[in-house]
């Protein structure tokens, strides 16, 4: 083993030595880092629900109507085979998720499965949905059962449907805590439907009308989305009358005014606001009404709440601290 000369060793130790420890500093010692900041999530806004729009005809375009037909007298059979046709819901290729065909629900509809013999066809009820009943019209030549998936809230219901034989036709009937299904059954030589179920336009509306709903209510305790409390000036007096609706506090935040009002204000009559100009004179301002405040989107020094007539309720805001010396046994007169 070839050793190098100890002369060689102490020059490598001496220039290590004498290597600025600003090479090696680590990245995580650098002052110029920033910290990450955790950005919070946006609350859920109201989504506009917009109805399909009907198109009207033009002036144009409007034509005088033909006699109608001679009344023509239906036989009942004619008149249940017309009902049923138009109530028939057929599956179609768009209605396929995977293997599932979705049909979107519609009471009193009929739905139409098609099965095969040695196959099993599944129904598959809503999450949640508790069955009540199941009712075949041919229970001889058609295998019906249940079953269930899932555990608790999640826990859906399957009703399972078998014909013995192809060329068969037969009607189903489903009860549950809910709603009510009505199914046209017909078994064929080779294709089928595996499995069965449905979406619920009705209740997505509902759903959405409720978040709509909470969303509305949570903007309107919301003063501000904006609003820094670093930067709210509560330097306001109130004075004047003690209705039940004088504001419980008044504060701005450099650019607003906020009148929190009491919580009770909608049961009462809301008084309206007016700025007290430099000479005195009463001004009617624009201002918006959000939950239990006031909201005037500029400042004002005096301003004042009043209701009524004869007698008058009055309540005054004014800007600044408290007045001392003879403006505090003087300063405030109706």
């Amino acid at each position: 083993m070839i050793r190098p000369p100890l002369n060689v060793l102490a020059c490598l130790l001496a220039s290590a030595c004498a290597t600025s420890p600003e090479t090696y500093s680590s990245p995580a010692e650098r002052q110029d880092l920033v910290a990450a900041a955790l950005k919070a999530d946006e609350p859920e806004r109201p989504v506009e629900i917009v109805e399909t729009a009907i198109p009207l005809p033009l002036p144009g375009q409007l034509k005088p109507l033909d006699p109608p037909p001679p009344a023509t007298i239906s036989s009942p059979a004619e008149i249940i085979s017309k009902g049923v046709h138009a109530a028939r819901l057929e599956p179609t290729a768009d209605g396929y998720m995977n293997a599932i065909h979705v049909y979107p629900y519609t009471e009193g509809a009929l739905y139409c499965l098609y099965a095969s013999p040695g196959q099993v066809s599944d129904i598959a009820l809503q999450p949640g949905e508790i069955l009540v009943s199941v009712s075949a019209g041919d229970t001889v030549r058609w295998v019906v059962g249940d079953t269930s998936s899932g555990s608790g809230d999640d826990t859906q219901t399957h009703i399972l449907v078998k014909p013995v034989a192809s060329g068969l036709t037969t009607n189903l009937m489903i009860a549950t805590d809910r709603r009510t299904y009505h199914l046209e059954l017909t078994s064929l030589e080779t294709s089928y439907m595996a499995a069965l179920s449905w979406r619920y336009p009705a209740d997505e509306l509902a759903i959405l009308k409720s978040r709509n709903e909470s969303a509305r209510i949570r903007e309107a305790e919301t003063i501000s989305p904006s609003l820094n409390l670093s930067d709210l000036n509560f330097d306001y007096r109130i004075e004047g009358d003690r209705p039940d609706w004088r504001p419980v506090r008044v504060f701005d935040d450099g650019r607003q005014v906020f009148i929190q009002m009491p919580t009770n204000l909608a049961m009462t009559d809301a008084p309206p606001l007016f700025v007290l100009g430099k000479k005195g004179n009463a001004e009617l301002i624009n201002y918006r009404i959000r939950g239990s405040y006031y909201i005037v989107d500029h400042l004002f020094q005096a301003a004042e709440l009043r209701l009524g007539t004869a007698p008058q309720t009055i309540v005054r805001l004014r800007r600044g601290k408290e007045p001392v010396g003879f403006a505090a046994l003087f300063g405030d007169r109706k």
